[in-house]
């Protein structure tokens, strides 16, 4: 069993770092916040007695060997960012856990066939260049030398920060790992939801992360005068949209799987006296499958068209983001559910409607999620709250499954290292 009070003491004391006057921290990427709480991490890998690196992206990477360093790397971890004014325990419990989880190992004597590796991944919420996942998309080689290019609200890229901080944004693919040189990789990460808590369940297997489609909409009506345009004559935008998101809501209500958001909203002209002509507005679809989520979208854009041919609007629509859904293997549900039995906890399953890092390891690798409860669903929040025992019983779990996951055979063995940088 894992030390509580240590995985508590360290999450407390990471939680002081970026924190602000209302509690919450803001620890954004590549701040002088943020290089203080990879330097915390560091020193709790070195306490723990894993050797230490930083990679070409700004990962902080914690490695416990294993009795075949040559054999695939069993991955662990996630992000050390934050939100503006968010809580202490998103990320941060994945990576306190894994080293936490590693520490403990150690101490027992416990040598595992595989390598085992916690990674602080940098830049995963992507609040400060409105890029997400940065760190886990250098591991997985799709990050390329035009993202570095976006800048912050203070006009600084992300290459000139990077070099500042010692980085070189030339040597960005020797972060990458070689397909098949990861194990598996297995997050653990506070809920940021009611299921678990709703369901009375301490912690969850995730059985996988939603799809994430966001797309940009933009009514073309006609703008005119309020007072002199009579309402059968109109070609108001505005109310084509609203008519518009109570069908996205209505079609997304009807699979009792899918979630739909219209988020963000902009009237143009915008004057209290003019008919509206123009309406952008954006909207998040998000399902587990994509069967489903592919016949909501149809169903909406059906309608988005039927009330602009009875309004005598046009509609355009841009893709923002087209993510489909990450499962997490089979392999890893058995594990943890292993590991559920032996702590004599009831095994229950939920996905996680939130992105995260293993979103991005799906492509190279098998990937686990282990959820643990929210007090009242509350993320990216000054009042984002799980208890001790919680994250203690989360941090258990993943201990018990990486334990199952690394004893699981091979069919062959091989050499694998990242990929090779001159």
């Amino acid at each position: 069993m894992i030390n509580k009070q240590r995985l508590f003491n360290r999450l407390l004391q990471l939680g002081e770092i970026g924190k602000q006057e209302s509690g919450g921290i803001t620890r954004l990427a590549f701040t002088p916040e943020d290089r203080a709480a990879k330097n915390l991490v560091a020193s709790f890998m070195k306490e723990a007695g894993l050797s230490v690196r930083e990679d070409a992206v700004g990962n902080i990477i914690g490695r416990l060997e294993g009795r075949n360093p040559e054999a695939p790397v069993l991955l662990t971890g996630s992000h050390i960012d934050s939100v503006y004014n968010g809580g202490i325990f998103d990320g941060a419990l994945g990576i306190i856990g894994g080293i936490e989880v590693l520490q403990t190992m150690k101490e027992q004597g416990i040598e595992t066939e595989h390598p085992i590796e916690v990674y602080a991944f940098n830049d995963e919420e992507g609040a400060r260049f409105s890029y997400s996942m940065l760190g886990s998309r250098g591991v997985i080689g799709t990050l390329r030398p035009e993202d570095l290019e976006l800048k912050d609200k203070e006009g600084i890229s992300i290459a000139a920060i990077m070099k500042a901080q010692g980085l070189d944004p030339a040597l960005i693919r020797c972060a990458a790992r070689i397909k098949g040189s990861i194990k598996a990789f297995v997050e653990l990460h506070i809920e940021q939801g009611k299921v678990l808590e709703s369901n009375n369940q301490s912690v969850g297997i995730v059985t996988g992360i939603v799809n994430e489609l966001w797309l940009k909409c933009t009514f073309k009506g006609e703008a005119g005068h309020a007072g002199t345009t009579p309402m059968a004559m109109r070609h108001d935008a505005l109310v084509a949209a609203s008519e518009f998101i109570q069908a996205v809501e209505r079609e997304a209500r009807q699979t009792g799987t899918t979630v739909a958001t219209v988020g963000k909203l902009n009237v143009l002209p915008g004057g209290i006296n003019i008919i509206p002509g123009t309406v952008e507005l954006t909207l998040d679809l998000r399902d587990l499958n994509q069967a489903v989520s592919d016949q909501v979208e149809d169903s909406i854009f059906r309608e988005g068209k039927r009330i602009c041919r009875e309004r005598s609007l046009e509609m355009r629509t841009e893709v923002l983001q087209r993510i489909p859904p990450s499962l997490c293997s089979e392999e890893f549900q058995r594990a943890a559910k292993d590991a559920f039995d032996k702590l004599g906890l009831k095994p229950f399953y939920l996905p996680s409607g939130a992105g995260h890092d293993a979103m991005q390891l799906v492509n190279i690798c098998p990937i686990g999620m282990i959820f643990i409860r929210s007090k009242d669903g509350i993320s990216h929040n000054p009042a984002e709250w799980s208890s001790p025992d919680d994250c203690a019983n989360g941090a258990n779990v993943l201990y018990h499954t990486l334990l199952r996951l690394d004893s699981l055979d091979e069919e062959e063995s091989k050499q694998f290292s990242s990929i090779a940088c001159s």
